[in-house]
């Protein structure tokens, strides 16, 4: 991306509440290709908030957001789901269907109306699958997997989706640590390619720190937003978390522990 190109997200004087609280104001941000966003705050300070927010889902109180030159709310659903794709905190499988079903899925912002996913759909599914570690689980019912599978495959559809901006809501629920640390280098990946970004919630603040370019960190009501090598630091999320952190070196990264 050139850099006098619109960043693919945008956010300018974004207010965020709900009944009785205001969880932020005048949130501004831009997200740009190439870049891995995370979103740190303590429980209820409002992260999943604003990625709903991001996502078109909620309105903001107050404020505008844009997908590169276009005004978010101005996208007809399909063309915004191409650009613009969320992992919920939580999913429910309501019917019995497939996790290569599930992934599939996610390619329905590409295929036209009243046509059927074509066999670059399915392969775009199965390898999003494969990405995850589920490709042996493909036919299996979804009501039949763990809670960690079932994430998998929820990333999955992600994954086919394809699109520049991923929104994830604490990605690595469920999963266990070797599943964590492969699911947000796969995520991270997303970005690094140069083309698209990544904006997702976390807790923890290890992983957050090896991956991150940006951060956005949320409490109070107030917002800070930046570089992560300068928010991500011991004596910001020590305030952020009123837990007490220390900052240990590390060739990947700091690790944050409690002190």
């Amino acid at each position: 991306m050139t850099p006098d190109a619109p960043p693919l997200l945008g956010c300018r004087g974004v207010a965020l509440a709900v009944p009785g609280r205001t969880l932020c104001r005048d949130l501004s941000f831009d997200v740009r290709a190439g870049e891995c966003w995370v979103v740190l705050g303590p429980n209820g300070a409002g992260k999943t908030t604003l990625l709903a927010t991001l996502a078109g889902l909620r309105e903001p109180a107050a404020g505008t957001i844009s997908l590169g030159s276009d005004a978010l709310p101005s996208l007809p659903a399909r063309a915004r789901a191409r650009r613009l794709g969320l992992l919920p905190q939580d999913t429910f499988d309501a019917f019995p269907a497939t996790a290569l079903e599930i992934a599939l899925a996610g390619r329905h912002p590409h295929v036209p109306r009243w046509r059927p996913e074509g066999a670059a759909d399915v392969a775009a599914a199965r390898s999003a699958l494969a990405a995850v570690g589920m490709a042996a689980a493909s036919a299996r019912d979804v009501q039949t997997l763990s809670g960690g599978e079932r994430r998998r495959v929820a990333l999955a559809m992600l994954v086919a989706q394809d699109p520049d901006v991923m929104l994830l809501d604490e990605p690595t629920s469920h999963l266990d640590v070797a599943h964590e640390v492969r699911t947000l280098e796969l995520v991270a990946q997303h970005a690094r390619d140069g083309r698209r970004a990544v904006v997702m919630a976390l807790h923890d603040l290890t992983l957050a720190a090896r991956h991150a370019t940006h951060a956005i960190l949320l409490a109070d009501g107030e917002a800070a937003t930046g570089p992560a090598r300068e928010l991500l630091t011991a004596e910001r999320l020590t305030a952020l978390f009123g837990q007490a952190l220390v900052e240990v070196a590390h060739p990947r990264g700091s690790a944050f522990l409690p002190a």
